[in-house]
Order: C-alpha cells, then structure tokens, then sequence
C-alpha cells in the first residue's frame, strides 16, 4: 500500500485543517501519511485523533526550515517525541521569529501602497505559525493580486520588493534537533537545493534518510538519490509536499508515494537507536 510522508496541514501553510487532510488520504486509499507542517507540531494530536478513527496510520513529524551559506535545505523529522520541552521551546523561539518577520512585510507591503494590516494577516493564519502564505491569502482576499503565485512571484518571493528573510538555523542543528526529540532526521526535497556536497556532513551529525521521491524530482535525480542512499545507508522516502487548494506546485496528494516498507524502516530505526517506539504509536 502506498504511503505519502510529507503532507502540510492547516497548522502551518495549508489549506486543509489535520482531520480533513487524514480524511482525503484515507478517501483515495493511502495506507499511512506523515503529517509534517513547516516549524511546528500543534497539528498532530488532532491528525493521530482522526487517523484513529479513520483507521489510516498517522506519522508525526515536522519539517524545519535551514540555511547554509545562502542556501535553503529543509530537514524533515519523523517519528518524533513532539511533547519534549527541549524541541517546543525551539519551535516557540520560531514561531516568534515568524510574527516578527509578517509584521515587516506587511509594513513594506503598505509602504507600497497596500492597504492590508497585520491583524488580517494573523486572522487568516489562526491558531497556525503564520507564514507567507497568509500574507499572499490577504492580497488575494482584498483583490490586490490574482492568485498566491502571482503575490510570491511579484510582491514577497525572495528578492522581490516586500520580502523580509526568516532567520534559520543551520541544517546541524536541525539534524541535532531532531536527533534529541528521538525523531529521524530526513533531508527533504534534496535535488531542489542542488548542493549534494552537504550530505555527507550531515551523515556524520546523524541523518537517515533522503526524501528521494518528490514531484518536482526528475527520474535522473530518482537515480542519483537513490545511489546516495546506498552508499551511505540512508533510508529514501518520499512524498506530495501536500498544501492543498491555492497551492499550484503543491497540491495534489499522494502525487509522490513510497512503500510501507518505508514506514517499516523508520520504526525499526528509532527502536535501534531510542530502544523502542514512541507512546503515540504503542497507543495506536
């Protein structure tokens, strides 16, 4: 059966809220999905609540924005313990980050004749780590743009006029991160960084796996990850990068699926190095 380990949810930059997204997947027939919302976890009880009653295996997990001598690497973590006080306090230290970042774009965005404010922005996202996304969703509510791509594209993408950088730590410490929430350290959507060299350098911190199977991954990068993970005894997964309707490069679930074998490794790899699974899933 098919599984598809990165999925977002309306916790962070989705559309769709945990119980919706579990219930598409077991709509068209997913065995498991992982939940992995960008820089925080607060969509995971409720995605384990509704895989419980939609008999669907939930895999908690996240997925943590790096930077490395300007450029961007996203380590994904499965399996973590998302109830460790060590791993909240860092993801509250960026979720503060992330306010602090809405709040100046939104005032660039004015100083270029937009007249939206930051309390729209935060109504949009919620109880969720607000993100881009949101801003993008408010110019598009105002009529100011036309669609999300056309705000990233024009107004808040990088080098565009309103675009603010998010602080990020660097791919070590998400590795190590991961590493002490007891979770797997997996490098996300490599072929889109394009900078290989960094792998192993974070073999040696304590990565697991590559997220070999991706959309945007042509065959060739198929090929070449899974000759990476071969040669350092990495476990590939994969997955749609799901973020729902509005999102046009992602939004389309299961559009990348691996194995439950997969699933299968991951688990067996957190017993080997943590000595068993977590409550989470002895509960299920």
């Amino acid at each position: 059966m098919a599984v598809d380990l990165h999925v977002h949810t309306s916790a962070s930059d989705g559309t769709d809220d945990p119980g919706l997204v579990v219930c598409r997947a077991a709509e068209i027939g997913l065995e498991a999905i992982g939940i992995t919302d960008h820089d925080t976890v607060d969509g995971l009880a409720p995605a384990l609540q509704a895989g419980r009653e939609q008999h669907l295996e939930v895999i908690p997990g996240i997925e943590l924005s790096t930077e490395e001598k300007g450029t961007e690497f996203h380590l994904l973590g499965y399996l973590i313990d998302f109830q460790s006080a060590d791993f909240l306090e860092y993801l509250s230290r960026l979720r503060a980050n992330r306010t602090e970042r809405a709040y100046l774009m939104v005032r660039k965005l004015r100083g270029l004749g937009f007249p939206i404010t930051c309390e729209q922005v935060l109504a949009v996202a919620g109880r969720a780590a607000v993100g881009r996304p949101h801003i993008a969703r408010v110019l598009v509510q105002e009529g100011l743009v036309g669609t999300m791509k056309e705000a990233f594209d024009r107004y808040i993408g990088a080098g565009c006029p309103a675009y603010i950088p998010r602080f990020k730590y660097s791919p070590r410490e998400a590795v190590q991160l991961i590493i002490r929430a007891r979770g797997i350290p997996v490098l996300a959507h490599p072929g889109l960084a394009g900078r290989d060299g960094i792998i192993p350098e974070l073999v040696r911190e304590g990565l697991r796996g590559l997220e070999v199977y991706y959309p945007l991954h042509t065959g060739g990068q198929i090929e070449h990850y899974l000759h990476l993970c071969a040669q350092h005894g990495l476990i590939p997964t994969g997955g749609s990068d799901y973020h729902g309707a509005g999102h046009e490069e992602h939004g389309q679930l299961a559009a990348a699926t691996v194995p439950y074998t997969t699933v299968q490794r991951l688990k067996e790899t957190v017993v080997r190095l943590y000595g068993g699974l977590p409550a989470y899933i002895k509960n299920e």
